[in-house]
């Protein structure tokens, strides 16, 4: 399971309140309703990041640097990589992810001021793709390898990245390989065997990234599941969503549990849902349709605004449909 401790863009976090008696008790949660035997944590303060990893015995220590440039990355590395080693020695067993599809939500790499002008851009021209991919593939490589070294001074565990294919990362510094891998309605009938093939390479497969919302049709959206939504031209937050989706949680729960069944068969060795929660979604079952966040997010539980659940009464949220597909799976 991923587990979001705050995306943080410009300086600001995504996850206003970071209350660490939540945490643990999500983290148990994960661990024992869930069935989960580990947990991704992702997010942008190294501190929140380490917090939350202290919880956990088995950890993917995941910063996910957000619209900073080269260097700043490899400075939030260095930060990381030495506290992801203080969990280790500490006896819990953590694998350090340097970076989650750098080249797109990062500057440098590609031209654009956002992950969106960045794909466009490099899509945008079929006569210069191929090209483009390839220098994209030189320079995302160069970082890498240095990332690595940097990581590797500081950090004695195994160490991977979470990578778009068309990244063309060369895994050779890296103790496995993980893909974000998300399915579409473009890639659906030929998913499980690229699925099949990616796993036949000489080091162990993680998928991370892959999950969907609940609304009718997302998982035909593969990643473009919050492009429904709105938001705030200044501050960038979710507004609402810019139509009338009808709400799918058996969909979310039904794709979910289909790739699992496919990273499973096809011997996948790792393979992390996302997420667990989606902090600034809420459910808001009254009103207007467009005002419920949650519907767009890809979190398993639903966010409630103020008022606590009944499933796990001390906590502000609902399992969603999806939450008891997962656990089923993993009971498994």
């Amino acid at each position: 399971m991923t587990y979001d401790t705050g995306f943080v863009v410009h300086g600001q976090t995504s996850r206003e309140r970071f209350d660490l008696a939540v945490v643990r008790r999500e983290l148990a949660i994960i661990r024992d309703n869930l069935h989960c035997n580990a947990v991704q944590i992702i997010g942008g303060d190294p501190g929140r990041l380490e917090a939350a990893a202290g919880v956990a015995a088995e950890i993917w220590f995941s910063p996910y640097p957000l619209e900073l440039d080269p260097e700043q990355i490899l400075t939030l590395f260095r930060d990381c990589a030495e506290r992801a080693e203080r969990l280790r020695q500490q006896g819990a067993t953590v694998v350090f992810v340097a970076g989650v599809e750098l080249s797109v939500m990062n500057r440098g790499f590609l031209p654009g001021e956002s992950p969106e002008e960045r794909v466009e851009q490099l899509m945008s021209r079929p006569d210069r793709r191929t090209e483009a991919m390839r220098e994209l593939g030189v320079r995302i490589n160069a970082f890498l390898r240095d990332a690595a070294t940097t990581v590797r001074e500081r950090f004695q565990g195994k160490l991977t990245y979470a990578s778009i294919q068309f990244e063309q990362v060369d895994w050779t510094p890296f103790d496995m390989v993980t893909f974000e891998l998300i399915r579409s309605v473009e890639v659906a009938d030929r998913f499980r065997d690229a699925v099949r093939t990616l796993t036949q390479g000489p080091k162990p497969l993680a998928v991370t990234g892959f999950g969907t919302a609940a609304y009718r049709g997302a998982g035909d959206r593969g990643g473009r599941v919050l492009e429904v939504v709105e938001h705030d031209p200044e501050t960038k937050a979710p507004v609402r969503l810019n139509g009338i989706y009808e709400r799918d949680e058996a969909g979310q729960a039904a794709y979910l549990s289909e790739l699992l069944e496919i990273f499973e068969t096809e011997g996948v060795d790792s393979a992390f849902v996302f997420l667990f929660s989606l902090p600034g979604y809420p459910h808001r079952p009254d009103g207007d349709p467009r005002d419920d966040l949650d519907r767009a997010s890809p979190g398993i539980v639903k966010l409630l605004e103020g008022r606590r659940g009944q499933t796990y009464p001390d906590m502000e949220w609902e399992p969603k449909a999806a939450f008891a597909a997962v656990a089923q799976r993993y009971r498994r």
